[in-house]
């Protein structure tokens, strides 16, 4: 507890003590410390909620989870955290939004990006396993290779090396 570094965390951590909530308590509108925290872009105090075992995916009686929380209030920093977590990103709300369309409708276009970027990134994994081994084996035109392995790709000098040859 002596890492906090600020009094707003350890504000956060004890009044999670003080009203004596469990890790995955859910108050009356089904909101965990784990979705207050990312709602308050307290990423230190989710960060130590998910590792003492809160659920990062824990959905709320809008249907919405930690991410949903943190993308509402654009803040990166427990988006990482939950991520890292490995929070479902895919998951929707009860108005079939995810976290990436929230951050995009709420203004935080960092967020927005960052969401989309992991969403596209995940999307081309999964695919890729997907693919069959003939298509896997093809090359994408823009993409050059050498015809030999371990062969390197050659190198057009704009000029200096020519002079330092010359020189030599």
């Amino acid at each position: 507890m002596f890492l906090l570094d600020s009094d707003s965390q350890m504000a956060c951590v004890s009044n999670l003590f003080e009203g004596g909530d469990a890790v995955n308590y859910s108050n009356e509108l089904g909101q965990s410390p784990a979705h207050l925290a990312a709602c308050g872009g307290q990423a230190f105090c989710l960060h130590w909620l998910l590792q003492t075992g809160a659920d990062a995916n824990q959905q709320d009686s809008n249907g919405e989870t930690p991410v949903h929380k943190a993308a509402k209030a654009g803040s990166l920093e427990c988006i990482s955290v939950l991520v890292a977590r490995d929070a479902k990103l895919g998951l929707c709300n009860n108005e079939g939004r995810t976290a990436e369309d929230l951050a995009w409708s709420y203004g935080f276009v960092e967020c927005g990006r960052f969401l989309n970027t992991l969403r596209m990134t995940r999307l081309l994994a999964s695919s890729r396993t997907l693919i069959p081994t003939r298509l896997a084996a093809c090359r994408l035109p823009s993409f050059p290779c050498s015809k030999v392995a371990g062969q390197k790709r050659a190198h057009f000098s704009t000029g200096t090396q020519d002079r330092k040859r010359a020189r030599d």
